[in-house]
């Protein structure tokens, strides 16, 4: 039901320019889609739609260019929640522990990130080991890896 309810929001908003989400609601609900307001906020919040101006100080639903990226970004901070048990660093080497046999998958996805100051990694079945530039770079990421898994 949400994903066809999504498909048909980002369907309406290619065809036609909608500015509130009144108007959103109203197009739904004539393609026999009931739904609240409440739902159609959360459902904007997971596409990542935007308002872009379309002239003579009007908006329209669009879908952002970065939406790709953040969607990347949701499917890391759950793999990290799901398999990170801890976190450490000691000079430029983060250690990184998980459950079993879920380093490997942790490391990949850091991979995919292209972190400039990461030189590369290596993970066995539950710890992985990155190598970063320098301490500092080694310190930040921990850091945000951290915060990644509050």
């Amino acid at each position: 039901m949400k994903n066809e309810r999504q498909n048909k929001i980002l369907e309406i908003i290619q065809k036609e320019d909608i500015d509130t989400q009144e108007m959103l609601l109203d197009r739904l609900e004539r393609m026999g889609i009931t739904c609240t307001q409440a739902t159609i906020s959360r459902d904007i919040k997971q596409l990542h739609l935007i308002k872009e101006p379309v002239g003579r100080g009007k908006y329209r639903y669009a879908i952002s260019i970065h939406r790709n990226s953040l969607n990347v970004a949701d499917k890391l901070r759950t793999i990290f929640r799901e398999s990170i048990t801890s976190i450490d660093y000691a000079e430029n080497i983060v250690v990184i522990k998980t459950m079993a046999g879920l380093a490997s998958a942790a490391a990949a996805a850091i991979d995919g990130m292209h972190i400039t100051y990461m030189v590369g990694s290596l993970a066995g079945d539950d710890t992985a080991l990155l190598v970063m530039r320098d301490k500092e770079s080694a310190a930040v990421f921990s850091e945000e890896i951290k915060d990644m898994l509050k």
